[in-house]
């Protein structure tokens, strides 16, 4: 009696726990979110689908005046600037000038003694020698012809060797008197401002040696003069900036350093080509420095207003998508409805993006999560295409 106790045990328990299963209810299945659906080109949602709550819409807006911002930097204005290199080898004697000095034209900034300049002057008073003796021999056949005793033609050749050394000697005479000696010979070559400025680089040292093959790109001049009341500024444009950054076009310079300070300028040029190695255009303007605030190689930035047709639009530049040449913007044309419309850019910034043609203001477009749109509609457009499994029942099946 007592080996069939445990068994009766067992079946009391699990009678139990087939009652209690039977009693709790079954959980009701999850209701399935109904799929957006395709219709042509557009993509309709259900109201209140939850994936609408992940679209942010933004109406596009006529577009206004951009503010575009261009690296720059500033160099002297080389149409008012000097770089004094030798024009002949020699020995710094005496420096007369230094940097931050105003100077005028004329003025000695310094000496070098210099034997080739010496050569130089001498041939000048060679050449005024050979000037006086060939006048005294004019002079001479003038008055044998005006005796009889010399032909004509003697008197001719000694009027073409007047006029001869003549030349000469204005020629010796403009080469020294360049460097500050147009009679002597005394070897003193003079290194002279020939604009009014100021001194902004001096690159020699009393006893230097000089030599005129010392000079030309990247070898600095033994004086810079220039005058800092007008500065030029380089500017780095990107190729959709051509037609903002013309020639007469004016721009506001805004420098870190000076801040609170605005300066006006112009550009003056714009090259002809891009540069290759960093896709941009070399654009020079000139600014005034009246009060010299401004640095030659200072870095600064290039304000320009970009001006825009009526008809343009503008909107966020996360709301257009890039698909191999082509531009595009989702549209909702009704509530919940959206459909892909290629447009045509006419500015691309960061942060916004002006479109030429495709899209009117007022519109709403897709601003957030653009891509996961485009990625539904094509889904739902390839399952659209897709062939039907399912085939009809065979006549053994429907048996």
């Amino acid at each position: 009696m007592n080996r069939f106790l445990p068994l009766c045990k067992l079946s009391v328990l699990t009678l139990a726990a087939l009652t209690l299963l039977a009693c709790t209810e079954a959980p009701p299945p999850k209701q399935e979110t109904p799929a957006p659906i395709v219709q042509g080109n557009q993509l309709r949602f259900p109201a209140g689908h939850p994936q609408l709550t992940l679209l942010t819409l933004t109406a596009a807006a006529p577009a206004k005046p951009i503010a575009i911002e261009l690296p720059s930097k500033l160099v002297w204005n080389e149409e008012r600037t000097q770089r004094i290199y030798p024009a002949f080898a020699g020995r710094v004697m005496a420096i007369k000038a230094d940097v931050g000095q105003s100077v005028s034209i004329g003025r000695l900034l310094a000496q070098l003694a210099s034997p080739d300049f010496g050569q130089a002057q001498s041939e000048t008073a060679k050449a005024q020698a050979d000037m006086h003796l060939t006048q005294k021999a004019q002079q001479r056949q003038r008055e044998l012809f005006e005796a009889g005793i010399v032909a004509k033609k003697d008197l001719e050749q000694a009027d073409a060797d007047a006029a001869r050394a003549q030349a000469e000697v204005e020629r010796a005479q403009a080469r020294t008197r360049l460097y500050g000696s147009a009679t002597g010979v005394n070897q003193q070559l003079a290194l002279s401002a020939s604009i009014n400025g100021v001194v902004v680089e001096r690159n020699l040292n009393p006893g230097q040696e000089v030599r005129p093959d010392q000079s030309g790109p990247g070898v600095p001049a033994l004086f810079v003069v220039t005058d800092p009341g007008s500065l030029w500024i380089q500017i780095d444009a990107r190729e959709s900036e051509i037609g903002t950054v013309r020639p007469g076009a004016s721009f506001e310079l805004v420098v870190p350093t000076l801040p609170g300070q605005k300066f006006e300028g112009r550009v003056i040029t714009a090259s002809d080509f891009i540069d290759p190695a960093t896709r941009t255009i070399k654009i020079r303007g000139v600014i005034a420095n009246p009060k010299r605030l401004l640095k030659a190689e200072m870095l600064a930035t290039a304000r320009f207003d970009r001006i825009f047709e009526a008809t343009q639009v503008v909107v966020p530049a996360t709301a257009v998508m890039l698909r191999g040449s082509r531009h595009s913007v989702f549209v909702q044309t009704r509530t919940g409805e959206f459909e892909p419309r290629e447009v045509e850019l006419a500015y691309e910034g960061a942060k916004q993006v002006v479109i030429a043609s495709g899209l009117q203001a007022g519109e709403q477009v897709v601003s957030d999560n653009a891509l996961l749109l485009a990625r539904l509609l094509r889904l739902a457009q390839d399952e659209s295409k897709a062939p039907d499994t399912k085939t009809a029942p065979t006549k053994t099946e429907q048996k």
